[in-house]
């Protein structure tokens, strides 16, 4: 076990990934995820592991499944040992462990997560008086107001936000659209919602916007969604009917749909789509007909978009939300409305498989899936995902064991976990370092006289 493995891993989903990992765990073999992290050096078997054991209390067990990792060195393991430690009631050993050497040559990214462990040990005056002495943009600045939430240091924040938030309203004037703490504005009604200041909160940022003193939509936002949870719905419709509209106006429905007011909500999106005929617009309408239950209304309102080039904005919300409704997914593809446009011949071929073989119509999904003009993967392996889908997972295993590839064997490591054979289903599983022998090399690039990078086959 290296680091260079490990961050492989890390970087890349390898060997056995969080969704095998958590497969696992949920039918209960812990055992086997304990063992490949030892044998094996599998970074997400560790990860998952861990966090079992924690929940269990056991973090005896939990620290000497994390050990041989912490030895090689490697920070995203030093980092789970001192989350175990502090879980565990001893934060001055996870401080330790992981204390920077000196705050000023720290990476950033790791003074932040320091000053997050200090919060969590209960010493938030170190982590702030650790923070502010670097405070020079958004990014600290977000940190300090997320490790000081509930901890009775609204005012303090309040004070070092306001310099920053005042100097970011006057930003757009000075057209300093790079401006470093553009997010100021936001994070101060944010500190004066939590410290029980609302109004003050919607009143100054309310007047920032309404002056046009900000810089960034995700501040426009931050507002709506404000006077949405405080049910400020006048307020929130003047602000979504007017020039706003596109970047706000789904959180004004939402916030009607959820006072109750759903029926209204329709009425406001529909008149919105018959004004300006958009992706966005659509695509929240139909995906809230659909958790009505109302299908073939939501289909109807996403079907005049299927031509679109971004169709599959409209599209897909609808299918995800179907895939554990076989009958109704099969409704939507084999919907006359539903064609292909734009190389989506997925519509109707892979999705209508999957509906069909959740249906139990295994040899019509096949037949559909066989069909498809442009297979995205090894059809072999598309039939076996059929068959498991249908629960033919006897079968299933039986075609990927015959394949015997690298992707065949980590499919078939589901299926045999949902057969129960845990320790068989990691035993079949490719390691990391097989799985990284097999990824492609990229292809080498040579510069021309003129120093332009040239692929090699040319």
């Amino acid at each position: 076990m290296h680091m260079d493995d490990l961050a492989w891993q890390a970087g890349n989903f390898g060997g056995l990934a969080p969704r095998s990992v958590d497969l696992l765990l949920q039918h209960g073999h812990l055992e086997p995820v304990i063992q490949a992290a030892a044998e094996r050096g599998e970074w997400f078997c560790a990860e998952g592991a861990v966090e079992e054991l924690c929940r269990a209390g056991e973090f005896g067990r939990a620290l000497k499944v994390m050990e041989p990792f912490v030895a090689t060195g490697w920070p995203p393991a030093l980092w789970a040992k001192a989350d175990i430690l502090l879980r565990s009631g001893r934060p001055q050993e996870a401080l330790d462990l992981v204390r920077p050497y000196e705050a000023g040559g720290t990476p950033k990214a790791e003074l932040h997560d320091f000053a997050r462990l200090l919060a969590k040990a209960g010493r938030i005056d170190e982590a702030v008086d650790l923070l502010i002495p670097h405070i020079d943009g958004w990014w600290t600045l977000s940190v300090l107001v997320e490790i000081t939430e509930g901890q009775d240091r609204d005012e303090q924040v309040l004070e070092l936000i306001a310099p920053h938030a005042d100097s970011a309203r006057h930003a757009r004037g000075a057209s300093r659209w790079n401006h470093p703490f553009s997010n100021a504005q936001e994070l101060q009604a944010q500190v004066l919602e939590r410290a029980g200041r609302t109004d003050e909160a919607i009143r100054v940022l309310g007047q920032d916007i309404a002056g046009h003193r900000y810089l960034t939509q995700n501040t426009l936002t931050a507002y709506a969604r404000l006077l949405a949870r405080h049910g400020r719905l006048d307020e929130l419709r003047e602000l979504a009917t007017g020039q706003n509209a596109h970047t706000v106006l789904e959180i004004y429905a939402g916030a009607l749909r959820d006072n109750g007011r759903a029926e209204e909500a329709e009425t406001v999106m529909r008149e919105a789509v018959a004004a300006d005929d958009r992706v966005g617009y659509r695509a929240w309408l139909s995906s809230a007909l659909l958790r009505d239950g109302r299908l073939d209304d939501a289909i109807a309102v996403a079907e005049p978009g299927f031509g679109w080039y971004d169709c599959s904005n409209l599209l897909a919300p609808l299918v995800h939300a179907l895939l554990d409704r076989p009958e109704q997914l099969l409704h939507l593809v084999e919907h006359p409305s539903v064609v292909p446009h734009h190389d989506h011949e997925e519509f109707q071929h892979g999705w209508r498989a999957l509906a069909l073989a959740g249906l139990g119509r295994l040899d019509e999904a096949i037949a559909v899936a066989e069909a498809d003009p442009r297979p995205w993967t090894d059809p072999r392996l598309v039939k076996a995902d059929l068959l498991s889908t249908a629960g033919r997972l006897d079968a299933a295993a039986a075609e990927l064991r015959v394949l015997g590839t690298i992707k065949a064997r980590e499919a078939l490591c589901e299926v045999l976990v949902r057969q129960g054979q845990g320790a068989e289903a990691i035993a079949i599983h490719p390691t990391a370092a097989e799985q990284r022998a097999a990824k492609p090399k990229p292809e080498p690039v040579f510069p021309d006289e003129n120093g332009y990078s040239l692929d090699a086959h040319f």
